[in-house]
């Protein structure tokens, strides 16, 4: 019977070259988790500033440019040495590491992305076994190698990463650090076997009609007739189907089973169906029936189609996912770079977390990002578990990167290994190349003839057009059944990555680019819109905790301090903002919007309820282009970006402590099964065409709602304005229907209460208006509240009075107003609370009420605008 046993047990490090700022000369230091890596152990140990606080990032860096060894002395058994095999595995070591087993190197490795197997029967003794690993810098390997093969283009991080096949963000990014990790970062283990089973692939195919079958190919490591079973069991356990005695004349074997549709259950993205998890048992036996090896592999039921057709009406094809013969509007946070400079901080309970807000927050697609890693199994079994659809990138990520031999042949093996290991994940349901390498290739003017669908490229200078339109297409189809886009942004069809009507777009004329107003959502809008975004301050809490108590650096701007020649003019407060102009893009998007205040905390509140306002516009505008079949004008939006890798102020939604944004419940809100929205344009009107001065100015008011059930709603649409600043109001309703799985224009008219005007002069009415979509019972489906922008113009009335109540139970609380109030955030003093909504909009005789836990009878504070704090 094959048997592996963990390695995880004894190991030390050190610091090579005589000894250093980590270790004396000659001093291991006791590893306290396995798998690990240097940072990691080092601030276990004390020997390090965190990084994460103040400027101690740049006390690091020497960290990354030295060497490393790590040794465990580990004990073999008669039995494990007697094996007929005995391999040690490595599952993954970051990055460049030679391997010794008692004196003699193994293996050399070069790649964090790709594990390793060495057969050691020759070198592995009976007893005591020394295992070391030696870590060199990666840093100045890929300034080696760079040297050795050119300087090449990109955005973000050090030239040289290019060559190195790492996670890319380690060399520092927009939103992170700048912390070069090595070590161990994976599991090792030593398995001994006659014949194990290497390889499985399961293949299950759902058809139009949702009948199904589940084709099973496995690979043994080598050829013995073995005898093998293969069983099929549901998501209770249950054999529903199998085949035994299939002998194996080769190394490759296969069985096939057909089921009917009411046989089995599909797997569907959360919010339109269950997440039934099937599984497939092999157990291979020798002729005498002596067990060899058994193995497990779970999968699921589904049919996935990404969409491509043309659209009625506009110009364009639609990009969208159909699971199950569904249309599925695919909203969120959806954009996951890692969650922690140091990988091996990452648990099962932590990506749970992660991934349930995600959930919690009516989103139902996340975009593994391609600077970072192919995620731990944890991630996408989660995934699988919570019905999370996943966009895949391979790991590269705004470069222009090579295509040179020994590269390639790297990255070939890296696709195929992560392909093999994710193909079964029911939650995947894309591979795309890159992130936004023909992006790069655009700006920077490379030979990028998009007609051209059949030459070689590693002769130009985007040698990677072979990596992504030759390798990877390559692996990904011949290895799995699951779609294959070329890039992220790719339009297709021969245009640009910044085409609107084509594939996927990262739409940054928001923020970057033209620095757009997000008032103009609508007209930047793309059939899918995989990157967009807006900066905010993450919880005052974890500005705090970055601030490691100097209350010297607690503001915004914060003095200067020169450090070393790799960093630049920093502060503690600029530190942990990596975008690049962020002060100046900062406050061009807030000056433009908001009267606002410069102490911290103020300009926490401001940002945060900015990227909210931003963040709900986009999915307002986007969602209501789902106009039905043949009209998916936007098939999805998936925000940059849910989470970060350390305490920073970022385009995030929910900070690196777990702590959600407003901008998190505000899409939480706007990606609701029932939502109701409204926009307001102003017409003007001249008298003849010759005349500037003669005018009329109307102010139009549209409604709509959105619906992802997929059956039509009846509701009660109501319309309320009211004036600011007097007890005026005048309301209406209508009865409506809105279609399913799509957006339905329900109301267009004069706004009420704003009379027209004739001179641009006068000024206009302060008036907000309350829509809301009512159940026959009168219950609350959905609601919005539409206000006057820019919000900097409002004179918000001195008597408007917020109303706190806390109920019995102390975690229901019920606000409510006198007069329309904008973004009410709640808080506390001390420790977190935990609140189900925020950047709330209120008006008049509509209490709102929202639940907290650990409230622990403390005084609730509100902040809202035209709290008197600017």
């Amino acid at each position: 019977m094959a048997q592996t046993r963990e390695l995880h047990d004894g190991w030390a490090f050190t610091q090579l070259g005589g000894g250093g700022q980590g270790t004396k000369d000659g001093e291991w230091l006791a590893v306290q988790s396995f798998p690990t890596t240097v940072h990691v152990e080092l601030l276990k140990h004390e020997r390090i500033p965190d990084p994460f606080i103040g400027l101690h990032e740049w006390d690091v860096q020497w960290i990354g440019e030295v060497e490393w060894a790590f040794k465990t002395r580990f004990t073999a058994s008669e039995v494990e040495v007697e094996a007929e095999n005995v391999d040690l595995v490595f599952d993954g070591l970051d990055t460049f590491a030679v391997v010794e087993l008692n004196g003699q190197k193994i293996l050399e490795t070069d790649n964090q992305f790709i594990a390793h197997r060495v057969p050691v029967k020759s070198q592995l003794k009976a007893g005591e076994n020394e295992l070391v690993l030696t870590f060199a810098s990666a840093f100045r390997k890929g300034r080696e190698i760079e040297q050795q093969h050119g300087k090449l283009q990109l955005w973000n991080g050090d030239s040289s990463r290019l060559h190195v096949r790492k996670a890319q963000y380690n060399y520092g990014w927009d939103w992170g650090p700048v912390l070069m990790t090595a070590g161990p970062w994976k599991p090792i283990g030593l398995e001994i076997y006659t014949t194990r089973i290497s390889d499985i692939d399961i293949r299950p195919r759902v058809n139009e009609k949702l009948g199904a079958g589940v084709d099973v190919s496995f690979e043994l490591s080598k050829s013995d007739h073995s005898i093998a079973t293969v069983t099929v069991k549901d998501p209770e356990g249950r054999v529903i189907i199998g085949q035994s005695n299939l002998t194996i004349k080769s190394e490759r074997a296969e069985a096939h089973f057909k089921l009917s549709a009411g046989a089995l259950e599909l797997w569907y993205p959360v919010g339109y169906g269950k997440q039934p998890i099937y599984s497939v048992e092999i157990t291979i036996t020798d002729k005498e029936g002596h067990l060899l090896d058994s193995k497990t592999q779970t999968f699921a039921f589904r049919r996935v189609r990404i969409v491509q057709d043309e659209l009625e009406g506009q110009e364009g094809r639609s990009f969208l996912f159909e699971v199950n013969n569904i249309r599925i509007f695919c909203g969120g946070s959806s954009n996951w770079i890692p969650a922690d400079s140091f990988l091996t901080r990452l648990t099962p309970d932590k990506y749970r977390q992660w991934l349930q807000l995600l959930v919690d927050g009516n989103q139902n697609m996340i975009r593994v990002w391609g600077g970072g890693i192919y995620e731990a199994n944890a991630f996408y079994d989660i995934c699988d578990e919570l019905g999370i659809l996943v966009w895949q990138d391979f790991m590269f990520g705004c470069g222009q990167y090579p295509a040179y031999d020994s590269f390639t042949k790297s990255v070939e093996i890296e696709a195929e290994q992560n392909v093999k290991r994710l193909r079964h994940h029911p939650s995947i349901v894309i591979f795309a190349g890159n992130n936004e390498d023909y992006q790069l290739a655009e700006s920077s003017k490379l030979d990028l003839d998009y007609s051209d669908e059949h030459s070689d490229f590693r002769k130009t200078n985007f040698p990677a057009r072979y990596i992504y339109e030759r390798v990877l297409p390559s692996v990904v189809e011949r290895l799995s059944d699951i779609y294959y886009h070329r890039s992220s942004p790719y339009s297709g069809f021969g245009k640009v990555t910044t085409d609107k009507n084509y594939g996927d777009l990262h739409q940054w004329n928001v923020w970057h680019g033209t620095q757009e107003p997000w008032h103009n959502w609508d007209i930047l809008a793309g059939r899918f819109v995989s990157e967009f975004g807006m900066c905010a301050y993450p919880n005052i809490r974890t500005v705090d905790h970055w601030l490691g108590g100097d209350k010297s650096e607690r503001y915004p701007q914060s003095r200067c301090a020169r450090l070393n020649a790799r960093a630049p003019c920093v502060t503690t407060m600029v530190n942990h903002n990596k975008a690049d102009g962020f002060e100046r893009r900062l406050e061009l998007y807030l000056v433009e919007n908001f009267k606002h205040a410069f102490d911290i905390e103020s300009y926490v509140y401001y940002t945060q309820v900015m990227q909210a306002e931003t963040l709900a516009s986009a999915y307002r505008l986007w969602r209501r282009n789902w106009k039905g079949k043949g009209r998916e004008y936007t098939a999805g939006a998936l925000v940059w970006q849910i989470n970060d890798c350390w305490p920073v102020t970022s385009w995030a939604i929910v900070d690196y402590f777990l702590r959600p944004k407003p901008a998190y419940f505000a899409i939480k809100r706007e990606l609701a099964r029932y939502t109701v929205s409204a926009a307001r344009k102003e017409r003007t009107t001249y008298a003849d065409p010759l005349s500037a001065a003669f005018l009329t100015i109307e102010s139009v008011l549209a409604v709509w709602g959105t619906n992802a059930a997929l059956e039509p709603r009846r509701a009660t649409l109501e319309i309320t304005a009211f004036d600011l600043h007097s007890d005026w109001r005048e309301r209406s309703v209508r009865a409506v229907v809105l279609a399913p799985n799509a957006a339905t224009e329900l109301w267009e008219g004069a706004l009420p209460g704003k009379p027209v005007r004739t001179k641009r002069s006068e000024v206009p009415r302060d008036i907000v208006v309350s829509v809301r979509l009512l159940d026959a019972d009168g219950s609350v489906l959905a609601r919005h509240s539409n206000w006057p922008e820019p919000y900097k113009y409002i004179k918000f009335p001195a008597d408007a009075a917020l109303q706190i109540a806390v109920g019995a139970d102390g975690e229901r609380v019920t606000l409510s107003t006198n007069r329309p109030l904008k973004g009410v955030v709640l808080d506390v003093d001390g420790a977190d609370a935990h609140w189900s909504d925020q950047a709330i909009d209120l008006v008049p005789d509509d209490p709102q009420v929202v639940t907290v836990k650990g409230l622990a009878g403390r005084t609730i504070h509100a902040r809202y605008l035209g709290d008197g704090s600017a």
